[in-house]
């Protein structure tokens, strides 16, 4: 049996998240506390009583995932005793979330993790004018369909897959003007619904550039530590364990592409069993299991699930 711990990006956020951690685990409250401290904000209070479109604000969503992400391995470690690299072969994250396998494999400390995805939150906001680009994803294609779609669609504009999520969900992101294209272009391939994504930036393509300078010049000036356990990057969708290719990992992840089906597969390659997601949401349970059926998965992000699976995961 081989264990893979992985960490939800954007999306998975919603008002109240972390505050039954906080409420059960002083642990877990610790971990809050500490992200407020590192970003002279109280994150905590819009985790848990909102407004919505605050919490969603990118700034905010990205250090607060990995604020729940934390929280929960603080719980593990403190109330359970696990122990990172006894127990678990990987580790990975989706988009943002790589920022918290590192933080959980000990390579980045909580606080420079919270301040540098504030910072990338901020950095990809300002890359684009608020309009000009979008994301939509792909249903019922392949990847191999939706470059096609993306080539078709771009007309001179920028439109490029940004995540390629599952066998049949592949996200693409651009200029809204090719965006808005790729309905009626993925007609003609099968695509059997394109649908926008709500997001206020299109992630993970070359318009990204300014954002990937900036966290080039962040990265550069924090202590990146070797991992506990490798980390199976986004964009090479491989175990790396070196902090010069982790930063390098990080910074070409703004404009590059989340492989995270490739990422998958190289895991149940490499002999993971059992996937555990941990923090908010269940988005990659779900992405986990229809890329790979025989794949154990499951997701830690609520006292109760700590409670449910803390001695299959801990020993």
């Amino acid at each position: 049996m081989g264990t893979a711990f992985v960490f939800p990006g954007q999306g998975s956020q919603d008002v109240g998240m972390g505050a039954p951690l906080a409420k059960e685990f002083a642990s877990a409250k610790a971990v809050f506390d500490e992200v407020d401290d590192a970003l002279g904000q109280n994150l905590s209070k819009i985790m848990w009583e909102g407004p919505k479109d605050e919490l969603t604000l990118t700034e905010n969503a990205q250090p607060a995932l990995m604020a729940v992400s934390m929280a929960v391995m603080r719980v593990l470690e403190t109330e359970h005793g696990l122990v990172l690299a006894d127990r678990v072969k990987y580790v990975a994250g989706h988009s943002l979330g790589e920022y918290s396998a590192l933080a959980a494999a000990g390579a980045l400390s909580i606080s420079d993790a919270a301040r540098l995805l504030k910072l990338r939150g901020q950095a990809m906001q300002q890359a684009v004018p608020v309009g000009k680009g979008a994301m939509a994803a792909l249903l019922g294609v392949s990847v191999d369909v939706a470059e096609k779609v993306a080539a078709e669609a771009a007309q001179g504009d920028v439109c490029q897959i940004a995540n390629d999520n599952d066998p049949a969900q592949v996200v693409l992101s651009g200029d809204k003007s090719a965006i808005d294209r790729v309905g009626d272009v993925g007609k003609a391939h099968g695509v059997r619904r394109a649908v926008p994504l709500p997001v206020s930036a299109p992630f993970h393509c070359v318009l990204m550039q300014p954002a990937a300078d900036a966290m080039a010049e962040a990265l550069s000036n924090v202590e990146i530590r070797a991992p506990a356990v490798p980390v199976v990057a986004n964009v090479g969708a491989e175990a790396i364990s070196d902090p010069a290719e982790i930063v390098a990992r990080l910074v070409e992840q703004v404009t590059g592409r989340v492989r995270w089906r490739e990422s998958v597969l190289f895991m149940t390659a490499n002999g993971i069993t059992d996937v555990y997601e941990i923090g908010a949401g269940k988005v990659l349970a779900g992405l986990v299991k229809r890329t790979a059926r025989d794949l154990r998965s499951a997701s830690i992000g609520l006292p109760e699930d700590v409670a449910e699976h803390a001695s299959a995961v801990c020993g």
